[in-house]
């Protein structure tokens, strides 16, 4: 069933007292979505790698908005960085958490590990997010009914997992390890709202994403002749990066969305409406979705929502740990498998 929403953002509420987190939120979907966030009331903490250029767009959205200098704030995050992602937690704190919006990515860049041995785009785009997830989510439990929205991609149903390769350079393709980064964000939304429903949570998960938009993203193939053909396709069917981002504005505003469907942009390029469509059996097998959630333990040392993995064809509804949010201590695995 797919669900078109023709003005999604018109009946949304005033989000005054409201606290969001948006990774990636100084450039390209992120400074709309942040920007968007905070023009309705909205305190946003913004997660990024450079603060100073950071700062530079959070002087820019409050000047456009006139909005006072606490409604944003830029923080040190790197995805890829254990630590990082620790000390962002403790700073955004566990006071209430209303939306969290997982946007920020690396596409299609060379190979490269993080220090566990990972390759990086799947650390970055996946690993960095579930470890963020587990980290606020004291916070986001706390709040009266917290949005979870992990950005994915419309390519991710041509994605292969390949967890027992997370750590091989062999065969590697840009491409590809973007596009299984971006099937890993779509099912760890599906299965975080099966996991916060089972456990009674008021808070859900929602996926959405941006089509083809057009963002520094595409910048960074290192193929010249794949960033050109890439570049020239963004041009004549992609969307500048505010219309572009109409489905996860949806997902993280509108009453009228579910957490069961897939957002994204649909209609004319400059004015789109939201439309939300059921996922691809790849994200929503159970089975796949409960390896890549334990590996994703290992690989963080961020352990929450945890239980046994079911039996094929059932519900994982049972065996819930407490949803901490810590990390255990001692060595983190170097890869799944």
């Amino acid at each position: 069933m797919r669900v078109r929403l023709t003005d999604p953002l018109s009946t949304t509420r005033d989000l005054t007292g409201h606290r969001a987190v948006v990774t990636g939120g100084t450039g390209g979907l992120g400074a709309i979505t942040t920007r968007t966030l905070a023009a309705r009331g909205a305190t946003v903490i913004v997660g990024a790698r450079g603060t100073e250029r950071g700062e530079q767009v959070r002087q820019a959205l409050l000047a456009e908005h006139r909005l006072p200098q606490d409604r944003i704030r830029v923080l040190p995050l790197d995805l890829i960085d254990p630590d990082s992602i620790h000390r962002f937690a403790d700073l955004v704190g566990r006071d209430p958490l209303d939306t969290l919006v997982l946007n920020a990515a690396m596409s299609s860049v060379p190979f490269g590990r993080d220090r566990n041995g990972t390759e990086r785009q799947f650390a970055t785009n996946h690993l960095g997010h579930f470890a963020l997830t587990g980290r606020l989510l004291p916070a986001l439990r706390s709040a009266a009914s917290a949005r979870i929205i992990t950005v994915s991609s419309s390519l991710y149903p041509s994605g292969k997992l390949d967890l027992d390769r997370l750590a091989d350079a062999s065969g590697y393709s840009p491409g590809r390890a973007y596009i299984r980064s971006k099937l890993a964000n779509a099912m760890f939304a599906v299965e975080l709202n099966r996991r916060l429903e089972a456990t009674g949570s008021a808070a859900r998960s929602f996926g959405a994403h941006p089509g083809m938009a057009r963002t520094p993203l595409h910048t960074t193939y290192p193929s010249r002749a794949t960033r050109a053909a890439t570049g020239i396709l963004a041009r004549v069917i992609g969307r500048e990066p505010e219309p572009a981002d109409i489905g996860v504005l949806a997902a993280a505003l509108s009453d009228g969305v579910s957490p069961q469907l897939f957002w994204g942009p649909g209609g004319s390029k400059a004015n789109p409406y939201a439309v939300g469509v059921p996922y691809a059996r790849r994200a929503t097998d159970l089975r796949s979705a409960v390896e890549l959630w334990d590996a994703s333990e290992r690989l963080t040392g961020v352990r929450y929502l945890s239980r046994t993995a079911p039996a094929s064809g059932t519900s994982p509804a049972s065996g819930t740990a407490p949803a901490s949010g810590t990390s255990h201590s001692g060595p983190q695995a170097s890869r799944a498998g």
